[in-house]
């Protein structure tokens, strides 16, 4: 009993650092997330816009989320099928076409008192070398970039704000699977797997009571 005593404040002290590592894993970013189908399936894009040259017929999304990496960003939801989006699009000598995804996310992505935009889906017809950030603005003005060229609004949503902190304790929104995809919507809002904070921190309060007690036998021990 003694050494469990002893062990307490260690213990008290590990569950608080578990308390709040929790609760900074609940912080994430509000901003435009960038992304690239292929074979039927959203990638995030390694790049941004801006240095990607898209092909003719490549399929590409922009989402507005909140998260705090790749794992746990929303996912464009809706059709995303380079022959529907662009059927009106002819092909022309010296251009190519990028279907793109614009999705404004939920109301629970939004900052306050804004309200998302409808999902829309739109072919972009640009100059062969164009970028992608080309054939975004071409299709989805106005684009508002920062000082840093991080994009933080297309179509002048959001009429404000920039990668601003936000929290990412929300309850998942679901919605219809994607057209020609198994993904759901629903499926791709959530966090790919469990957090690794909770694991973590408990093997962290295992290992400092552990010491506790040991070094308190030690003690007593040698007091002996």
């Amino acid at each position: 009993m003694t050494a469990v005593r002893r062990a307490a404040p260690v213990l008290v002290a590990a569950l608080l650092l578990l308390v709040c590592a929790g609760r900074a894993g609940a912080t994430g970013y509000r901003y435009w997330s960038f992304w690239e189908r292929t074979d039927g399936h959203w990638t995030y894009a390694t790049q941004g816009p801006a240095s990607v040259r898209p092909d003719d017929g490549t399929v590409q999304g922009f989402r507005f989320t909140v998260g705090a990496d790749a794992a746990d960003a929303g996912r464009p939801r809706g059709t995303a099928d380079f022959d529907t989006i662009c059927a009106d699009t002819p092909a022309k000598s010296g251009a190519k076409r990028v279907a793109m995804v614009l999705d404004f996310g939920t109301s629970a992505d939004a900052p306050s008192g804004e309200t998302p935009p409808q999902r829309r889906a739109v072919c972009a017809r640009v100059p062969s070398d164009a970028s992608s950030a080309d054939a975004l603005a071409a299709v989805a003005g106005p684009l508002r970039y920062d000082t840093n060229a991080l994009l933080c609004a297309i179509a002048g949503y959001p009429h404000k704000g920039c990668g601003e902190q936000a929290s990412t304790d929300r309850e998942p929104t679901a919605t219809a699977p994607d057209s020609g995809s198994s993904e759901s919507s629903a499926s791709s809002e959530s966090d790919s797997g469990p957090s690794l904070g909770l694991p973590i921190g408990v093997g962290v309060v295992a290992l400092l009571a552990g010491a506790a007690i040991w070094q308190s036998r030690r003690r007593r021990d040698a007091s002996g």
